[in-house]
């Protein structure tokens, strides 16, 4: 969980401006400021964790990953799994998790990226809908106030 603690002071939304002093002000402010540098911490850990995981079925189910690959993926047992236990394959609609959110997306681009620049030195057209894109947004905006606690 990330805690914080109740901030009403450093908005003009949230209280009345002819009541907050300066250095009330200055304190809520970098109240704020620390706020969102845990929650970037939290986006930057989850990107960790899933480029710590990305793609190791590779390695765990390598035999049957080179079966369906030498099939040029004609035969696709182990791509068909692939796309069910990693939440990156955006580009394909089994691929697309309920609750995909914005560090899936930035895992899509940064897989599709790097494979097309190391093997034809280009990269393909990606594809994301507004809808996708919007549940995104949306997911990522639950996900992470799922994980905070507003402390009095």
């Amino acid at each position: 969980m990330i805690e914080i603690a109740k901030s009403p002071t450093a908005d003009t939304r949230t209280c009345d401006v002819t009541k907050v002093e300066r250095q009330q002000l200055l304190d809520s402010s970098r109240q704020h400021i620390a706020d969102v540098a845990k929650a970037m911490a939290f986006f930057s850990s989850k990107l960790f964790v899933a480029a710590a995981e990305h793609d190791y079925d590779k390695l765990t189910d390598i035999d049957w990953f080179y079966e369906d690959f030498k099939t040029k993926f004609e035969q696709t047992g182990w791509w068909d799994n692939h796309r069910k236990i990693h939440r990156h394959h955006l580009g394909q609609a089994d691929g697309v998790p309920e609750d995909v959110n914005l560090l899936d997306v930035l895992e899509y681009i940064a897989d599709c990226v790097m494979a097309g620049m190391a093997r034809s030195g280009d990269v393909y057209a990606l594809e994301a809908s507004d809808g996708l894109l919007r549940d995104a947004f949306d997911n990522t905006v639950r996900l992470l106030k799922s994980q905070v606690k507003v402390s009095p």
